[in-house]
């Protein structure tokens, strides 16, 4: 398999890692924690204008035109940050979800106000007890007049307190863990009966929990076949789960970068303590786990972009466990390795330790993904 960039593919990377390096330092992004929403307009808007929004989406509306490998260079890029924004909920997840299965008037309204800025998307599926679970839905869509009522709760919805417009995953049919009658609707979030609590997550990222009280939508906020978006679901978690393993491959890379650069600095009885070996031994370590995730990222990005549901469902949970894993570990030493400076709020290495950590609890973590991977595999007759 071939892993060398195109021209237009060093060209974005290059864009992005510029935009990073020049206006996410860590005193600058402390400051764009505090502004509303755990971000500012100011830098999302400039991600539109460099046609950031626009890299998974057709060039007809404005788009890049590009694919998982284009995702995967700008989530890796922002991981150095980390990027506060919300890439992953607008574009990398709820925004390819309309692309696929909304209607002709969705796509119209929703994905070119998108690329350009104006939209925040986010998609509310997760609910206090599924635990992952892409079937498991208690919030209801009722029939009634010209369109339905939706009543029901959803939790930790990624910068679901930023959002212009929200997915939403309700059940017009079945019981609670049927993966039948499951729909997608669209919902404005200021719409009558919508109640958003927001919240900031240890990341420095924003999170709300969202309650339905019955509200009202019309029968063009349906997304795709009523009752048959349990496979939608799977899918947009599965991208959403691969952009944050391209993310934390990012913030991997930085905090073995940081924890290098320290021990070759960090001097004890009168040399660097990079030249103890068992210190070096930890550092290679640390290196191996931060490239098998790349890879396993990598891998992702391929099955991705194809065509079969069952590899790409083995390639992202491999990526994820690895990234789960792998990070941990990473996290771990770097601190370790630090001593107590690398616990520090004002210490950088810090804050990349929470952003690999709360990547490990979304869309699925490490062990869920194992458990998915174990359970889909398929065994060999004998003969």
């Amino acid at each position: 398999m071939d892993f060398s960039l195109t021209d237009e593919q060093r060209m974005l990377q290059d864009t992005v890692e510029r935009l990073v390096q020049d206006q996410y330092g860590f005193e600058q992004r402390r400051g764009y924690m505090q502004a509303p929403g755990g971000f500012t307009r100011e830098m999302w808007n400039q991600m539109a204008e460099l046609g950031l929004l626009g890299v998974p989406f057709a060039e007809e509306i404005g788009g890049f035109g590009g694919g998982p490998i284009e995702t995967m260079l700008v989530m890796e890029a922002f991981g150095k940050g980390p990027v506060l924004e919300p890439y992953v909920a607008t574009v990398a997840t709820t925004g390819q979800l309309i692309a696929d299965a909304g209607s002709d008037a969705q796509k119209e309204a929703i994905l070119e106000p998108m690329v350009g800025g104006e939209l925040i998307l986010a998609f509310a599926h997760g609910e206090r007890d599924n635990r992952y679970s892409v079937n498991q839905v208690s919030t209801r869509a009722e029939r009634g007049g010209s369109g339905y009522k939706l009543s029901g709760q959803k939790t930790v919805v990624l910068h679901g307190d930023s959002a212009d417009k929200l997915v939403v995953s309700a059940r017009t049919g079945g019981d609670t863990m049927d993966a039948e009658g499951i729909s997608l609707f669209l919902v404005d979030a200021d719409a009558k009966g919508v109640s958003i609590q927001g919240y900031p997550t240890i990341d420095g990222l924003h999170a709300a929990d969202v309650t339905l009280d019955g509200v009202e939508v019309a029968e063009d906020a349906l997304i795709g076949a009523e009752g048959k978006a349990a496979a939608l679901i799977e899918l947009t978690q599965d991208r959403g789960a691969f952009a944050v393993c391209a993310e934390a491959v990012g913030a991997m890379t930085v905090a073995c970068d940081m924890t290098l650069e320290y021990l070759k600095q960090r001097k004890q009885f009168g040399v660097p303590i990079g030249t103890f070996q068992s210190v070096q031994h930890r550092m290679v370590e640390m290196r191996i786990e931060l490239e098998q995730a790349r890879s396993a990222t990598m891998k992702a990005a391929a099955k991705l972009a194809g065509d079969s549901a069952e590899e790409r469902r083995h390639a992202v949970s491999v990526a994820k466990h690895q990234v789960g894993v792998g990070g941990r570990f990473i996290s771990e030493q770097s601190i370790q390795l630090h001593g107590g400076i690398g616990m520090t709020e004002e210490y950088a290495l810090a804050h990349y330790a929470k952003r690999i950590a709360m990547v490990n609890n979304q869309f699925g973590d490490a062990d869920y993904h194992l458990d998915r991977f174990a359970a889909n595999m398929t065994v060999p007759e004998t003969a």
